[in-house]
């Protein structure tokens, strides 16, 4: 039996008014908690209704505490860039306090250059801004002066300094996150270059963890989640129907955004978004072929790309916890299943 901690994962993409969307991810993280899962984590979107859904993740996970108690909370991630990072700091502070410690704080770099754009930033500086952001978000999280004043923040949250994950796509990032000693965010999918057009999310993401286990401090324990695509259902025809919808609509979107669209039939395009979707007998045999799950420390679900009906969102979270989970051999770590670390 392999310790992982397991996750669910949302984007709040329902076909609803954002009021709606809002409070069916929270029954979603209620389940997962009712299931036993041990994370839940929000991604955070700026102006773009498809996009996220959520511009202010702590605000939602506020309202996510103060409906569960057990479940540990992350931001997966908060566009360091657009944001100040005291503010940041503060309300991820605020919020680790209220929820009895059990915020876990993901920051990123960002994608959408239009969202900088009208944050007044420019995209391709997003790494420099990110740099400096970064610094001082540690500065004040750790209760240290900050800027050139004597200024605390506060209330200073030292144990969220130790509860940090940085989002990565490429190596360089991976060894950044690792010299930190912070956890490492891996995507659920990622796009294969022109050298290598048929790589597998494995062959891609392995030596990301390579490079952060070589630059992690000596004896700092890892920290590395792994974010898939997951839909578990009961009928394989029926998870097949909605992942011929909920792709339709995504390739769409990112077309928009003049982002390559795969092409080919669903189980081509089913492969190229990486997803792992069927009855459990199904998602069972295609994550035991993803090697970098054997390496992570936790695993996290969603349903995007698919983006099925909530009902079945629901269903593919019990599944996904009670027989997927133990399938794998997945068994949840002795400090998570008491009150988290």
């Amino acid at each position: 039996m392999t310790c992982k901690r397991l996750g669910f994962f949302t984007r709040l993409l329902d076909d609803v008014p954002a009021g709606e969307r809002y409070r069916l991810a929270l029954d979603q993280i209620i389940q997962a908690e009712r299931m036993g899962l041990d994370s839940a984590w929000v991604a955070q979107h700026h102006f773009d209704a498809d996009e996220g859904g959520l511009p202010s993740p702590f605000v939602f996970l506020a309202q996510a505490a103060a409906r569960t108690s057990r479940i540990r909370l992350g931001t997966g991630v908060v566009t360091l860039p657009l944001e100040n990072p005291i503010r940041v700091a503060e309300d991820a502070a605020v919020l680790d306090l209220m929820s009895g410690g059990r915020l876990e704080l993901g920051i990123g770099t960002g994608g959408n250059p239009s969202a900088f754009a009208a944050f007044g930033h420019d995209s391709e500086a997003r790494g420099t801004i990110y740099a400096g952001y970064f610094e001082t978000l540690r500065t004040a999280l750790r209760g240290q002066p900050i800027g050139a004043s004597d200024t605390l923040m506060y209330p200073a949250a030292p144990q969220l300094d130790r509860r940090i994950w940085q989002a990565s796509f490429s190596i360089e990032g991976g060894r950044r996150a690792g010299a930190a000693g912070d956890g490492l965010l891996l995507s659920r999918t990622q796009p294969r270059t022109a050298r290598a057009p048929r790589a597998t999310l494995s062959d891609i993401q392995n030596p990301i963890l390579d490079a952060y286990h070589e630059a992690l401090p000596p004896g700092m324990a890892p920290r590395i989640l792994g974010s898939r695509s997951i839909f578990v259902a009961d009928n394989r025809a029926e998870a097949r129907r909605y992942a011929e919808i909920g792709l339709s609509r995504f390739m769409t979107r990112i077309a928009k955004l003049g982002r390559a669209v795969p092409t080919g039939a669903l189980d081509d395009i089913i492969a190229a978004f990486d997803i792992h979707m069927g009855t459990p007998d199904d998602v069972i045999e295609s994550l035991h072929r993803d090697t970098t799950l054997h390496r992570v420390t936790d695993v996290a679900g969603q349903v995007h790309a698919v983006d099925p009906p909530h009902p079945l969102i629901l269903r593919s979270i019990e599944l996904f916890a009670t027989v997927v989970a133990p399938a794998m051999g997945w068994t949840r770590t002795p400090e998570y299943a008491q009150t988290g670390p």
